[in-house]
């Protein structure tokens, strides 16, 4: 039996997601990339989810994006028909899960990989983390969503830069660029990005779900009608109960106090 190629596991409102191929630096191969379309709506649609949190087995890598080995092996009709029908799907995945999703990264995060933590929500980096887009290298460009996502975080400008370069840059950069959040010791990142989802699962889900909802669609729309969707989504939590008993707790603790 070979090993599962990615790894799950539930608790405490947090699923952790693993990437499980450390032997080929985490990288997609087609029968990944379908397994995780289905989990990733699956997930959002479980009850005793929260929050997502997203890292790659071992040490090395989180993820060096498409499996070259494979694709080089992969006719060019196979290439266009997941194009498609496949990559479209794919390129939102983790982007349209309901629920916050935090990427855990260390070592390498290139191609693909990077395109996934730009999907993510949150990340948290090692201090060893390397961050490339190399697709115009290799002949291609990244299709995974970097062309679009990219300059709405670092500028046209930059994005150009990283893009039609394919440098390398490290995670002090990353984060002076505002690609990742949170910078640690290699050693601390599963543990400080798990410590984060645990405290967001503890609070009313509807209110985080209708939250990132609305700051999706700041980046989708004009102000006025952003201002009117997240109108929608007040009223969406005004819906659940959640809130009256926290501000009962809250009243509570007044009067005590």
């Amino acid at each position: 039996m070979s090993d599962p190629l990615y790894l799950l596991s539930v608790a405490d409102g947090v699923a952790l997601v693993t990437l499980n191929r450390p032997q080929a630096m985490n990288s997609i191969n087609r029968d990944l990339r379908l397994q995780l379309l289905e989990l990733f709506p699956a997930l959002d649609l479980r009850d005793d989810v929260n929050v997502i949190v997203l890292t790659g087995a071992g040490d090395k890598a989180f993820c060096t994006g498409a499996d070259l080995k494979e694709r080089s092996s992969r006719t060019t009709a196979d290439m266009v028909h997941d194009r498609h029908y496949v990559i479209p799907k794919f390129t939102v995945a983790v982007a349209s899960v309901s629920k916050p999703v935090i990427a855990a990264v260390q070592g390498y995060c290139m191609g693909g990989g990077f395109e996934l933590v730009l999907q993510c929500d949150i990340s948290i980096v090692a201090d060893n983390a390397i961050f490339s887009l190399p697709e115009v290298t290799h002949g291609f460009f990244p299709g995974g969503g970097a062309c679009q996502r990219l300059p709405r975080i670092v500028g046209y400008q930059k994005a150009k830069e990283l893009i039609l370069t394919g440098r390398r840059f490290d995670a002090k950069e990353a984060k002076e660029l505002g690609i990742v959040n949170q910078i640690v010791p290699a050693d601390k990142v599963l543990e400080e990005a798990m410590a984060m989802a645990k405290k967001i699962a503890a609070y009313p889900s509807m209110g985080v779900i209708q939250a990132k909802r609305a700051m999706n669609q700041s980046m989708e729309t004009a102000l006025s009608q952003g201002l009117r969707f997240d109108d929608e989504a007040w009223i969406a939590c005004m819906h659940s109960d959640a809130w009256k008993e926290k501000l009962g707790e809250f009243a509570r603790k007044e009067r005590k106090s």
